[in-house]
């Protein structure tokens, strides 16, 4: 298979000693490292060179954010996706779990319900615990070649103390893109039981099928949106995870004053090279992006192909992101994600995401690198 045109896709650096939390888990062994959500890609030169520029100014001190940073947000949502947002709403944080669990005690209250999908980002299922919060998981169902709500369940998930619907969208691990009538049924159920919609977009730039859009969820035309939340970073698709820097678009100016203070001290500033990172990225980042998203479709292709050979393994294609979430239930192995690590392969643990039987693997890295760990993922259902 042949890469796209772009050396950084190929040529990457060696992670290993460098405090990589993907690549250490399984440090000394022979076993590569699919699981946690980074690329293991270099992030591309105008990032790199704009995080040059701020370190030659070489001051590094507590840093609000920087007069570029909204509009540079703002201007990347309105071009990729249409969406009009206003900057004065626009507030950094650490990074979008930061952001979720700053919801969580910003906007319910002890014992307060938070609904959410599942399977879905382990944190999704843990937050809502350390703010002394209940977690509420609705399961998404197969349904042909996509993933899909299950709406004769949600009435009875929902009680008078949910309070938030925490969104993943596109959606991490299955690769849903939710179409703007889900999202209005969403809304109209959040309307109708005073319910807070949190939406996570971390994944939205990387919209894999090209017959379709990513829809902010506060873009929609309804009464819900105007009291979402909305939270982005540049992370997944720049591969800025380690720089810290995300950011909320709330619905008023209250919300914004109350937002860092919500932290309880516990939330630190941006720090300088994350806000240089990020607006780099949003304002010329784009070329890079789309020459990734090339080379992820061509990935998941390879995936796809290799999981259709090996008995008992399937997987419902992605329409986002670069993971594959792969069912290994029919298998009749007791613990995939053992037999996989035996194997020399390190996936994710369907079970961390709420679902046992399942894996996820992280198709961004390089091809050979890949195509060795699809070879060890046949070996691990070999028998």
């Amino acid at each position: 298979m042949t890469s796209p045109a772009h050396s950084d896709f190929d040529d990457c650096p060696d992670r290993r000693g460098t405090g990589s939390e993907k690549w250490d888990l399984w440090a000394g062994e022979d076993v590569l490292p699919l699981w946690v959500a980074d690329m293991d890609f270099q992030s591309p030169d105008v990032v790199l060179d704009a995080i040059r520029t701020r370190v030659d100014h070489g001051v590094f001190g507590y840093t609000h954010e920087p007069p570029d940073f909204a509009p540079a947000l703002a201007d990347h949502l309105r071009r990729l996706h249409g969406w009009e947002i206003d900057p004065a709403l626009v507030v950094a944080t650490p990074g979008v779990v930061t952001g979720l669990a700053i919801t969580a005690r910003l906007l319910a209250e002890p014992d307060d319900e938070i609904l959410t999908f599942t399977p879905v980002y382990p944190p999704f299922l843990t937050l809502p615990g350390l703010a002394g919060r209940r977690c509420v998981r609705l399961p998404l169902v197969p349904a042909g070649d996509t993933w899909t709500i299950d709406w004769d369940a949600m009435p009875a998930a929902i009680t008078p103390r949910t309070k938030l619907f925490w969104l993943c969208h596109p959606h991490n691990p299955t690769g849903t893109v939710f179409s703007r009538g889900d999202l209005l049924r969403l809304a109209d159920l959040c309307e109708r039981h005073g319910i807070t919609m949190v939406s996570d977009e971390i994944w939205a730039d990387l919209v894999l099928d090209e017959h379709l859009g990513h829809v902010p969820f506060a873009s929609l035309d309804h009464p819900a949106a105007k009291r979402a939340i909305t939270l982005v970073a540049p992370s997944k698709t720049w591969n800025l995870a380690g720089l810290g820097c995300a950011a909320a678009i709330v619905p008023d100016a209250t919300t914004k004053k109350r937002w860092r203070p919500a932290g309880g001290g516990l939330v630190p500033m941006v720090n300088p090279l994350g806000y240089a990172a990020a607006i780099a990225a949003w304002r010329q980042g784009d070329p890079w992006r789309r020459d990734l998203l090339a080379l992820l479709r061509q990935h998941h292709a390879l995936t796809a192909a290799a999981v259709a050979e090996i008995p008992g393994l399937s997987m419902i294609g992605a329409q986002a992101t670069y993971l594959a979430w792969i069912d290994c239930r029919e298998t009749g192995v007791a613990d995939p994600y053992a037999a996989c690590v035996a194997a020399g392969l390190g996936p994710s643990d369907g079970r961390d995401f709420g679902t046992p039987g399942f894996i996820r693997l992280n198709l961004a890295c390089p091809t050979a690198r890949l195509e060795a760990a699809l070879g060890r993922l046949r070996q691990a259902f070999a028998q």
